[in-house]
């Protein structure tokens, strides 16, 4: 149940490229910080809906675009799914390039070069420690999210200086 005086986020309080918070080094969530978690996580996910429903596109979102500076990832796939502090293992030498897109620049894409494959360690929303091996589309979503928890955009990890384009407006 949500507190009170919790106030839901909404698209309006997404961070856009350019916010000196984007490029910051997240904090790591501490344990007595699980309380929060929910709430953080209520916002992350209401705000994804928003960008699906307006930018028809969206796989997780990262604490820090809405300017909760802790290492926090919400992916929404077949399910909702929390990391909390991750760490990354055994990032495969084998890339793929692809155009990549963020919700802090939703008409933006740039093409990036990233791992295919990975280990990810973190916890979970119960503090319980988790480890998913993940390949292609899920290792490069938790890669681009992972980078936001280090201040990093996918702008600054563009190719080359051609490794830009506009996304077509949806319908």
């Amino acid at each position: 149940m949500l507190s009170i005086d919790f106030e839901l986020k909404t698209l309006k309080d997404l961070l856009q490229l350019g916010d000196p918070r984007l490029y910051e080094v997240c904090e790591p969530v501490y344990e007595h910080e699980l309380p929060m978690v929910s709430e953080w996580v209520t916002d992350l996910h209401h705000v994804m809906e928003e960008i699906r429903a307006k930018y028809k596109f969206g796989r997780g979102i990262a604490a820090p675009q809405l300017g909760v500076m802790k290492r926090l990832i919400y992916l929404n796939l077949d399910r909702p799914i929390i990391i909390i502090n991750p760490v990354f293992e055994n990032l495969s030498e084998e890339t793929f390039e692809l155009w990549d897109d963020c919700m802090s620049f939703p008409n933006l894409l740039v093409k990036v070069k990233r791992h295919k494959g990975l280990t990810i360690r973190y916890l979970d929303e119960n503090w319980q420690s988790q480890s998913w091996m993940v390949e292609d589309a899920i290792a490069e979503l938790l890669q681009h999210e992972y980078d936001h928890l280090d201040g990093i955009l996918c702008t600054m990890r563009a190719i080359d200086n051609q490794s830009f384009k506009w996304r077509p407006t949806p319908d």
